[in-house]
This record gives structure tokens, sequence and C-alpha cells, in this order.
């Protein structure tokens, strides 16, 4: 089982790399805004998992650290994709 888990992680990572690196730069700030949207999916079912009551204590360390990843990645999400935004602002003066 544990063979076919990290199959599916290099799969994923290798084919994340590819895609990522052949994204023009023009295409970088709606991209980023994508992403946010599915961080805040997970966010939701990292609170669904921290949420669940059962007495293992493994599943809540699991799943508060699974809402403060979440978390992270959508705040700083969208400080960056504010900062991309910014960079196509007028400048005043």
């Amino acid at each position: 089982m544990i063979v076919y888990l990290a199959f599916i992680l290099i799969l994923a990572i290798f084919l994340g790399f590819e895609v990522i690196s052949k994204v023009p730069s023009t295409l970088h700030t709606p991209l980023m805004s994508g992403s946010n949207a599915i961080s805040g999916i997970t966010l939701l079912g990292a609170l669904a998992a921290a949420g669940v009551e059962s007495p293992d204590w493994i599943t809540i360390v699991l799943g508060t650290a699974a809402v403060a990843f979440a978390a992270v990645n959508v705040v700083g999400g969208y400080f960056v994709t504010d900062r991309m935004l910014g960079m196509f602002k007028k400048k005043e003066g």
C-alpha cells in the first residue's frame, strides 16, 4: 500500500512541476486566484477532519496541522495575488 502512495506522490510532484513550468507569466495571477479557491475548499476539508470526534490523538494532531497549513496557504496566496495585482496599477505622481 505504501508503495502505491509513494508512486502517486512522486507522479503528482513530477506532473505539477511540468505543468507549472509551462505556464506563461501573464497567467500566474489568474491561476493564483484559482488555486486560492481550491485551498479554501481544502481548509474546509481540514476543518471537517479536525472536528471529528475521535479518541485517537493522532487524528486530532493531524487535523489541527492540516487546518494550520491550509490557512497559511490561503492567507499567503491572497497576499501574493494582491501584490501581483498591485504591479498592474498605475503609479501616482
